[in-house]
């Protein structure tokens, strides 16, 4: 059984970390750099960087900022936002990502997911899936949130995996930044529908949380935000928590 990851997201707007509630309401978290060297420190399995915006103003990853974080980390490091073509995948990875999250692009062009894996292996892909549920439907959104798609998750999800994706970051927004817990339905749903890994995300606001959806979902990996940036929970802490209740951490 594959043991589990627990991963911070530096959710990066104009340079700066940044984090909201249910992708709203922005404010400062701190600098990418220093968080990243922090979580290195403290025992982080993972790292994800998220260029939040890059979508929306329709431009390119901070290929520098990305640079600069890869150079403190010797963990994996996911890098996402604005990536749409294998020549853009090409250039994170030279800059010393390990991983690239898709998002908007997979949705408009799926064809992009099995280029990526042709080119870079299944192992780098990952499938990025914003969830919201309107009208007891959950629903994928794209471009940072904004915009809704009649794409049903599960169904996408599963059909990411057909397609190439190694993995699955799976987001509920009606959880993000609630810090009521992860959203257990959908990962629930989503983690037994496939076998690539799922990384639930959104909503994580104690180590109980954690505890929570490793437990009773499939979920491989858990990542958070904010709890990690403004020091709500340790991440030693929370891994000597997770292996009291005999569940295996990396």
């Amino acid at each position: 059984m594959l043991k589990k990851r627990i991963i911070p997201c530096l959710d990066i707007k104009d340079g700066a970390t940044v984090k909201g509630v249910n992708f709203e309401g922005l404010k400062n978290a701190g600098d990418p750099i220093v968080l990243a060297k922090k979580y290195e420190q403290e025992g982080a399995d993972e790292l994800v960087f998220l260029d939040i915006t890059a979508t929306i103003e329709d431009r390119k990853t901070f290929i520098e900022l990305v640079k600069e974080i890869a150079k403190e980390l010797s963990i994996p490091f996911t890098v996402g936002g604005g990536i749409s073509s294998v020549e853009d995948v090409r250039k994170l990875l030279e800059a010393g990502a390990d991983k690239i999250s898709i998002n908007s692009s997979a949705v408009k062009n799926p064809e992009l997911i099995s280029d990526l894996a042709k080119e870079f292996g299944s192992q780098c892909v990952v499938v990025a899936i914003d969830t919201k549920q309107i009208d007891n439907k959950d629903l994928v959104h794209i471009k940072g949130g904004r915009e809704a798609t009649e794409l049903f998750t599960a169904e996408w999800a599963k059909e990411a995996e057909r397609l190439g994706a190694g993995e699955i970051l799976l987001t509920s927004m009606d959880g993000d930044g609630t810090k009521n817990g992860f959203d257990l339905r959908i990962t629930k749903l989503v983690s037994e529908n496939i076998s690539i890994p799922v990384i639930a995300s959104g909503g994580a606001g104690t180590a109980n949380d954690f505890v929570k959806v490793f437990n009773e979902t499939k979920a491989t990996g858990a990542l958070a935000a904010s709890v990690f940036h403004f020091n709500e929970i340790g991440i030693q802490d929370l891994k000597e928590q997770l292996k009291t209740q005999k569940i295996e951490v990396r």
